[in-house]
């Protein structure tokens, strides 16, 4: 006779092969619903929150056509050289950032830097084209109070396809990423790498295609060790940007959030921004 009794190693298999595959669905729903939520890490503050700076600044509140609210600071130096337009990260808000963006003005520059729709005090819903807009609406502001030959774009992390796609809309001093991306499709693909990102990710921020429409000079600053953003991503990019207008600084051991203690960023930055 047949032995028609199941086989308990193939049954064995079919369950694993199940829970793996139910696994595997779980986390790729995951990956396209809460997406913003891996993404942008922001802080909430309080509407009357007090900002407080070590240099002289204006509190600035834009609403959007849509309804939304910018919170922004625009620190006013002493015989500013310049301005620098200042694109943050995906983690915090301006108490943070601002205190970041200082360094500039200690160098004598004017800065404007907004906190991003759900951060801090900013409100409004999030989308990749909202970025962009709101974005513009900031570089309008400063084109109607300083030549364009004055603005510099300045791109941290999440801001630095921001800042890209700004500069390639614009004719701006210079462009400016610390820790930049080939884009946010690179760096979920890195990441995630079994999951079809592509299809799943409503935010890519194609920097690789911004950067090769910008005219005015570029600097990229990226760290050998970033754990958050790939050092490959950054070479990327470099690859396909603009040669002559391009200067990819390499921080040997700089990590993600570190670059500013390393000289090569003090003197580059000194030589870019004198």
């Amino acid at each position: 006779m047949l032995n028609t009794a199941p086989n308990p190693i193939k049954q064995k298999l079919k369950k694993t092969a199940l829970v793996l595959l139910s696994l595997y669905i779980m986390i790729s729903t995951s990956l396209y619903f809460l997406q913003e939520k891996i993404l942008f890490l922001p802080t909430v503050l309080e509407q009357d929150y007090q900002y407080q700076f070590n240099y002289n600044f204006e509190e600035l509140n834009f609403e959007t056509n849509d309804g939304a609210n910018l919170n922004a600071i625009h620190f006013k130096a002493k015989n500013p050289k310049g301005v620098i337009l200042y694109f943050h990260g995906n983690a915090g808000d301006l108490s943070r950032w601002g205190t970041i963006a200082e360094y500039f003005v200690e160098k004598q520059y004017d800065v404007l830097i907004m906190d991003y729709r759900t951060y801090g005090k900013s409100k409004g819903k999030l989308s990749e084209a909202v970025f962009y807009k709101d974005a513009d609406l900031f570089y309008q502001y400063l084109k109607d109070r300083y030549n364009e030959e004055e603005i510099t774009i300045y791109g941290r992390s999440l801001g630095t396809g921001i800042a890209t796609y700004l500069a390639s809309k614009n004719n701006p001093k210079q462009l400016i990423l610390e820790t930049p991306y080939y884009s946010i499709l690179d760096v979920a693909k890195d990441r995630f790498p079994i999951f079809p990102v592509e299809k799943l990710l409503k935010y890519k921020f194609l920097s690789f295609e911004f950067i090769q429409k910008v005219s005015c000079p570029i600097t990229m600053f990226h760290g050998t060790n970033d754990s958050v953003v790939p050092y490959a991503s950054a070479e990327k990019l470099f690859e396909i940007a603009p040669k002559l207008k391009t200067n990819f600084v390499i921080i040997e051991g700089g990590n993600h959030n570190n670059l500013i203690d390393f000289e090569r960023y003090k003197t580059t930055i000194s030589e870019i921004l004198p």
